[in-house]
This record gives C-alpha cells, structure tokens and sequence, in this order.
C-alpha cells in the first residue's frame, strides 16, 4: 500500500455516511477503492472511515491501546436484513503469520512485530462483533482484485 495515496473522499451519497462527509481521510487507494464501493453499493444503507474504538492490550509492550477499524458497514442482504460489519484494509503479506526463517533479519523481527499487534487488534474486533451480532472481515489486495 502506497503512503503517499491519501486525500479526502468526496461521497456521491453523503447521507448514508455516519460521522461527518466532509472529513472522510483515506490513507491508500485501497481504502479510497472501499471509501467508493460503500458509498456507492445499493445495499450497503450506512458506513463510518474510523469512527469506533476498540480497545487492545499490546503484546509488544503490554498496555491498552486504542484500534480504529478501517470502516463500519451496515447492509442489507438478499432476504432484506440487515448485518453491520468491521471492515480492515491491509495488504495480504501482514494477514497471515510471518514465515519463520533460519536467521532472525530486522525485516523479520519486524514482521513478527506487526503479526503479533494486528493479531491483537484483530481478536478484539471479532470480539466486539460477536458481541453485536456484526461481521469482522479483513480485505486484501486479492479482495480488490489487484495483482502484483
């Protein structure tokens, strides 16, 4: 994911976007190809860019953190009902556990760092949406249909 892709997104659909339209910040064009499926899709009927907190205690250092999830999603599906979502945006490479390597490197070191936050982050989140009855999804650059 590229650092210098970031910007304010402009929704076609302002209404359904909870929290303020005029400061929806996308951090990658990911996020923004997200930002414009959510606003534009004709089921999804609400969706916030980093509004809830949960919080996660570190396995780096030990303390609380706060996580934001990328979005909330609120949709409704082909029966009618509807179900919220956390959604995550994260290259594929940082979901999965490091491969483990002959001789520790700084890269790997910091790989193992990265896994062992967002794991962290992420059972919480699966956690607060169990306890609502929401999804926690984790969408990848395969998700997006982007190949490298």
């Amino acid at each position: 994911m590229s650092k210098y892709h970031q910007g304010i997104f402009r929704p076609k659909n302002p209404n359904k976007y909870k929290g303020d339209p005029t400061k929806i910040f996308y951090r990658s064009r990911w996020e923004l190809m997200v930002m414009s499926k959510l606003d534009e899709h004709p089921d999804v009927l609400e969706w916030s860019s980093e509004e809830i907190v949960i919080l996660y205690r570190s396995p780096i250092d030990g303390r609380v953190h706060r996580y934001y999830p990328d979005f909330f999603m609120r949709r409704r599906d082909k029966d009618g009902k509807t179900k919220g979502f956390l959604i995550e945006v994260k290259p594929k490479a940082q979901t999965v556990p490091p491969k483990v390597q002959g001789k520790p490197t700084k890269r790997y070191i910091n790989e193992v760092a990265t896994w062992g936050v967002n794991s962290a982050k992420w059972k919480m989140a699966e956690q607060y949406c169990a306890d609502r009855g929401w999804e926690f999804i984790k969408i990848t650059e395969d998700d997006l249909g982007l190949k490298f």
